[in-house]
């Protein structure tokens, strides 16, 4: 049986854990032991350990024997853990978001014949993996991803439940967004071009840029693309209030003799009240809108997927979403069905139609379903 090692035991790489548990020889390292995943790893015969997997010396020997490893640790850290895996020769799948661009690494990944499949969760993720396939099928001149992670109870003040870091989020909300406008790569104000939307069955939702494109700017070939994130009305200007207050900086400032970042403050601040409580429902919505030129006719391919917290298994939208798609990724590596070597990219993934379908029908067998409509424009 092969072996696949999870670095990082959130609520992504546990869901993920458990899904390839029934196939795969699993072991999941952690610098935390969180009790209750502690339990619910043992109850799988998954074996956890606590290990820092930042230094690449305690790292090398705990996945010397693995086949796969998968990468599911915050932002902060995941570039530098990418690079260990690396080092390390050993394959993997990543869905950390950290700012670093992860084609500085893919020299080293070619000499070392390694795949690394980097940002493959839902957005970036599932939605570059859609747009690779249709450039095939199409002259693509348009590509818009709108995506979202949202509770079902909203509770003021912000109406939101973070299904990752908090940290991670305010980085979403502070980094700059790049487009692709003219097939020249535009970069606007975080949280800028805010409009509302109607997407069922969620009803109606704010969007602002985000900085989701990532290796689509440099992959493919469409020149207009652009990426949003979905939250429910209001909560943007309660972001932007703390924003222009100054909370979200991450320049020290000294305090009574103590030097802190505010970031770091208001992560604290907010991970108690952005934090998804056990067995909390919500959904998570992306609504991606694909325009080119198709058989000589101008076309439209729209794919909506809505997904919901799953009661049978008590997992979240966002970890199921997210982690199968990573499974699937990781399966088409173990099964040999994907062999690029290199850092790879979703979309690469989805240029090869079989690997695309394998995709689609692994979310499927797991009750995630996409809505496909196609029509001329």
């Amino acid at each position: 049986m092969k072996k696949i090692t999870i670095l990082g035991a959130g609520m992504m790489g546990s869901a993920i854990a458990i899904d390839l548990s029934k196939n795969y020889k699993i072991e999941v390292i952690d610098l935390k032991e969180d009790e209750e995943f502690k339990s619910v790893f043992k109850e799988r015969n998954i074996k956890s350990i606590q290990a820092d997997v930042t230094d690449l010396k305690i790292l090398q020997p705990l996945i010397e024997k693995s086949d796969l490893i998968i990468g599911a640790v915050p932002g902060f850290i995941g570039f530098k853990v990418l690079k260990n895996v690396i080092e390390c020769g050993k394959n993997i799948v990543d869905i950390s978001f950290f700012s670093e661009d992860p084609f500085q690494l893919n020299e080293e990944a070619e000499s070392r014949s390694i795949t690394a499949v980097v940002d493959c969760g839902v957005s970036p993720g599932l939605s570059n993996i859609i747009l690779g396939y249709y450039t095939l099928k199409m002259e693509v001149d348009y590509y818009e991803c709108l995506v979202g992670g949202l509770p079902f109870n909203r509770i003021a003040p912000f109406e939101y439940s973070a299904p990752f870091s908090p940290i991670d989020v305010i980085e979403e909300y502070i980094r700059p967004a790049r487009l692709m406008e003219n097939g020249k790569i535009v970069t606007k104000p975080p949280l800028s071009d805010l409009e509302s939307i109607d997407i069922e069955p969620a009803g109606t939702l704010e969007s602002f840029n985000s900085d989701g494109l990532r290796t689509l700017l440099k992959t493919v070939n469409v020149p207009n693309m652009k990426e949003k994130t979905l939250r429910y009305p209001g909560h943007i200007d309660k972001i932007k209030f703390l924003k222009d207050c100054g909370f979200f900086k991450t320049e020290f400032i000294e305090i009574n003799g103590n030097s802190l970042r505010p970031m770091d403050f208001t992560a604290k601040l907010l991970l108690p009240i952005w934090k998804i409580s056990k067995n909390q429902e919500e959904f998570t919505i992306m609504k991606i809108i694909i325009k080119g030129k198709q058989n000589g006719k101008n076309k439209e391919h729209v794919y909506i997927l809505y997904d919901r917290y799953d009661e049978a298994t008590n997992t979240s939208s966002m970890a199921r979403t997210t982690g199968y798609t990573c499974t699937g990724a990781a399966r088409l590596i173990l099964e040999g069905k994907f062999s690029k070597t290199g850092i790879c990219a979703p979309e690469s993934i989805g240029v090869e139609k079989d690997c695309f379908n394998e995709i689609i029908n692994h979310l499927a067998s797991r009750k995630i379903r996409l809505k496909h409509i196609e029509r001329d424009i």
